[in-house]
């Protein structure tokens, strides 16, 4: 588990013996039960990942661990470590949304397809032309259209479209 505390990400060190008993008290009566799996100490040190090193680190922990089986003391250090990693690069390394015409242009591009392909699902060409060249932005029933006919996420066309660079005169 991992907790931000004042910016730095802090991992929970935990340790549990899974044969000793738990014991609860209820009023004047105690009730003693066991955890139910066999005795065994899981133990998982881990520090988290402050700098590029620690981060290399890590990578090459989970590369060695890859492919542990789950529920194994192996697969558990493998899911804290990716968590740890993820945690680490989303904070340092960001992925931007990228613009709703460079979406739409990267996805026709994917396919093979140029512009003449929007004609009909963002309008006739005159429009294809307008909206490609950020001359006007996408409306609602354009942006679902993109998103059944492309499979583009709606989270990316619905976007504010940067306006296009202008010109100065000379």
């Amino acid at each position: 588990m991992v907790f931000n505390i004042r910016g730095n990400d802090y991992c929970l060190v935990v340790a549990i013996d899974y044969g000793r008993p738990i014991l609860h008290q209820s009023g004047s009566e105690r009730i003693r039960t066991t955890t139910g799996l066999t005795q065994r100490q899981f133990s998982m040190e881990l520090k988290p990942i402050r700098n590029d090193a620690d981060h290399q680190k890590a990578l090459g922990e989970i590369e060695r661990l890859w492919g542990a089986k789950e529920g194994t003391r192996e697969g558990d250090r493998l899911d804290v470590l990716t968590t740890l990693v993820e945690a680490y690069e989303d904070k340092h390394f960001p992925m931007h949304r990228p613009d709703p015409i460079e979406a739409i242009r990267f996805r026709l591009e994917q396919q093979g397809l140029d512009d003449r392909a929007l004609v009909g699902v963002i309008g006739a060409r005159s429009r294809v032309y307008e909206v490609m060249h950020r001359r006007r932005a996408l409306s609602l029933e354009m942006i679902r259209r993109l998103n059944e006919r492309f499979g583009i996420p709606a989270e990316v066309l619905i976007r504010p479209i940067r306006s296009p660079k202008r010109r100065r005169a000379a």
